[in-house]
């Protein structure tokens, strides 16, 4: 009997530690709020991926702390955060995060518009020719007034 368990623990064992086959998600948290994002694009296996999921989006309230974590992976090859309008059409800005680190915070308040997306975007690798991962989150801030009313994020027609 001690000669099956062994090896039954060893095959257990070897699957521990090993990186999952596919993207892993970006964990948000916001106030007492934490969502995990799903990529909406990603490079595996040499080959970039595009994935019908819509964005999820967070409503925060003026003066919160938005703090981004990504997998291990994308930490070690490098991202950053591009900061887009409600329409996830127009880019208001980006913010390198350092390579190695796999956290980056800002406040709600850091965004000029009430309605934004935060895109977590790995940095290219060769091996897609320069395709990378995108995670996109969409924030609405209570309070704001951009032309009337805060909206929801929408996510760009396909």
């Amino acid at each position: 009997m001690r000669r099956l368990a062994l090896p039954a623990v060893v095959l257990l064992l070897a699957g521990c530690g090993s990186e999952p086959s596919g993207p892993q998600d970006v964990v948000v948290e916001a106030g007492p709020q934490r969502v995990e994002a799903a990529p909406t694009q990603y490079c595996v296996d040499g080959e970039g991926q595009r994935y019908a999921t819509d964005p999820p989006y967070v409503e925060v309230s003026p003066d919160t702390p938005i703090r981004l974590t990504v997998p291990e992976p994308v930490a070690e090859r490098g991202w950053s955060v591009q900061v887009f309008d409600e329409k996830l059409e127009g880019l208001l800005g980006e913010v390198p995060v350092d390579t190695g680190a796999a956290v980056f915070e800002v406040n709600s308040n850091d965004v000029a518009p009430p309605a934004f997306y935060l895109v977590v975007v790995e940095d290219a690798g060769e091996e897609c020719d320069g395709f990378s991962g995108a995670w996109p989150i969409g924030f609405l801030r209570a309070g704001g007034a951009q032309d009337g009313t805060a909206t929801e994020p929408t996510a760009p027609a396909p």
